[in-house]
């Protein structure tokens, strides 16, 4: 009788196991749908991916952390993003193309995403996380922009309005694609949303008058004697534009 062939080692028929971090993120949206989340406490996550609390608390500082795992990535290319940009880059488009590094973490894996949307949809505590995790996107271009206006009219006014206009233009067109379940182009729809910023940023420099070839600005200079009476300086100034 042959002998029976010899199995190899496990790691050859076993898939490999999760790192941690991955197992911890699984187990505790597994429990948040299953339990609700304010129900589930790091102990039943900890329990359920088979490590110990001081594991999970290496990854997260926080329970509300686990629902939002990738925003300190996203937040680091973000930076480095817009950090490597030159002074040769249109400033609206630039802040655009940031904004795009976070769609692209949600459309990595949009089950994971819907089921956070909803999730943050139901619980307080969690749509007040993701506000300041919002907030702390928009600074980034906020940040941005205002060194490349520094030195204009109403530069950090032009900077904090447009990081607005493309925090809000982008979430339009995201959570458009999260109510939709995740189905669709979610690209398509934040790429309209952010043509509507460029549109109504992208042809203006902060703090320059709008002249056109055919609207010159006038310059009229007057030379008075010291002492001239401020209503005849007027009157001449007058009378040059209508001259013009």
């Amino acid at each position: 009788m042959s002998e029976a062939p010899r199995r190899g080692p496990a790691s050859d028929t076993t898939p490999p196991k999760p790192p941690i971090r991955d197992s911890l993120i699984a187990a505790a949206f597994q429990l948040f749908l299953e339990r609700g989340y304010e129900q589930t406490t790091v102990d039943d996550i900890v329990t359920l991916a088979g490590v110990g609390r001081r594991s999970f608390f290496r990854y997260f500082p926080s329970k509300e952390d686990v629902v939002f795992p990738d925003h300190e990535r996203c937040l680091a290319d973000m930076t480095e993003y817009l950090n490597s940009g030159t002074n040769e880059d249109d400033p609206v488009e630039r802040v655009c193309d940031a904004a795009r590094l976070v769609l692209r973490m949600y459309a990595e894996n949009p089950t994971f995403s819907v089921q956070r949307y909803r999730l943050t949809r139901k619980v307080p505590g969690l749509r007040a996380y993701e506000l300041s995790v919002v907030w702390r996107y928009e600074r980034a271009l906020a940040g941005y922009l205002r060194e490349r206006f520094a030195g204009h009219r109403d530069g950090t006014l032009n900077a904090d309005v447009i990081a607005a206009a493309v925090v809000a233009a982008h979430n339009n067109g995201l959570r458009s694609w999260l109510r939709s379940d995740g189905e669709g182009d979610a690209a398509a729809a934040v790429d309209h949303a952010l043509a509507h910023v460029r549109d109504t940023f992208g042809a203006e420099t902060p703090g320059a008058a709008r002249t056109t070839a055919e609207e010159p600005e006038d310059v009229v200079v007057v030379i008075s004697k010291r002492g001239t009476p401020m209503w005849r300086v007027v009157r001449e100034i007058e009378s040059s534009l209508r001259q013009d």
